[in-house]
């Protein structure tokens, strides 16, 4: 049985004749308004697509050619990586929209980005080579200094893909080292000036295990023992500064007013760095020694003593004498 409620319900009023015909109007309007809105927003990027290194050479003759000279345009021929006619956009990206606009902002150049992100692509192909093994926790990587910040990769000629001639590496060195440089005007110092040898004898510039990137030569020792490997030892007496604190306890590498290259301008005032006179007990051992226990053979007061290597000859280690004499 129905309810009531819904028998004597009023019944449902129409409303005014082409109130269907306005709907209709404000959906179209909605739609059109829409679908404008739609049209007006940015299409998607375009995607930047090879172009081969041909293309670049178009705009970019005299790097393409200087580049063919360089180890960097095996990669040109490199079918393993299938870069093969693409070495320009190996490093760069692909080319497709800059060449079209020519404008700097649509290609990838590693000379305008962050250290990081530039070394990123260098070391896609170089981070297994054994001298960058340091790089990413090097000096030169914390300092914000990039691998295209020291290899010029378009010019370079040979393997090493640096500056050709030993002094334009040191130049190259200088540029951001002007102090260091400074001490090799000092009238004892290693022939970097001359071209005798460079930065990169002793130091690593991707980074080392020893402080200041010094080379190793081996089991983490400094690279001077290189060319002066008879005084770093294993002795039977060891000098233990030379063991312990390296030949910069003694020595001035990059230059020194000094012929041995020490610290200091004689001799005896870099051993009484270490070996200075201890407090004596009584008066009558306060002479100038060095222990201050007598009999004392060692009174400063005395020329003879102004030298100490005239007897400890042996001052970087011995395997006969304990006091280092010979």
């Amino acid at each position: 049985m129905l309810n009531s409620q819904f028998l004597s319900a009023p019944p449902l009023k129409r409303g005014p004749r082409g109130g269907g015909l306005s709907l209709f109007l404000f959906c179209a309007l909605a739609g059109a308004v829409l679908a404008a809105a739609q049209s007006q927003q940015p299409a998607a990027p375009k995607k930047a697509t090879l172009v081969g290194s041909s293309t670049c050479q178009a705009c970019h003759e005299e790097i393409y050619t200087a580049f063919q000279k360089n180890a960097h345009a095996a990669v040109d021929k490199d079918k393993r990586r299938g870069w093969e006619g693409k070495a320009c956009e190996s490093c760069h990206g692909p080319g497709s929209i800059h060449a079209e606009s020519g404008d700097k902002k649509d290609i990838v150049n590693p000379a305008r980005q962050a250290a990081a992100q530039a070394d990123k692509m260098c070391l896609s192909c170089h981070l297994n080579q054994a001298t960058h093994a340091g790089r990413i926790q090097g000096g030169h990587a914390r300092s914000q200094v990039s691998c295209v910040s020291c290899h010029p990769v378009h010019k370079a000629e040979g393997s090493q893909m640096l500056l050709t001639k030993t002094g334009e590496i040191n130049q190259q060195c200088a540029s951001c080292h002007p102090q260091v440089w400074a001490q090799f005007q000092r009238p004892y110092k290693h022939r970097l000036p001359e071209g005798a040898m460079s930065c990169v004898d002793c130091h690593n510039p991707h980074g080392s295990f020893l402080p200041k990137s010094v080379r190793t030569v081996a089991a983490n020792e400094p690279g001077c023992l290189k060319c002066h490997g008879n005084l770093g030892g294993p002795f039977t007496y060891e000098h233990s500064p030379v063991r312990l604190e390296g030949c910069t306890a003694c020595h001035v590498p990059h230059g020194s007013a000094n012929p041995r290259m020490l610290t200091r301008h004689e001799v005896r005032f870099v051993c009484l760095e270490c070996h200075f006179n201890r407090p004596a007990a009584t008066p009558e051992a306060a002479a100038p020694t060095l222990g201050g226990v007598p009999p004392a053979l060692h009174d400063l007061r005395n020329p003879r003593y102004n030298n100490c290597t005239i007897c400890h000859v042996k001052i970087h280690g011995s395997n006969v004498d304990r006091a280092l004499m010979r």
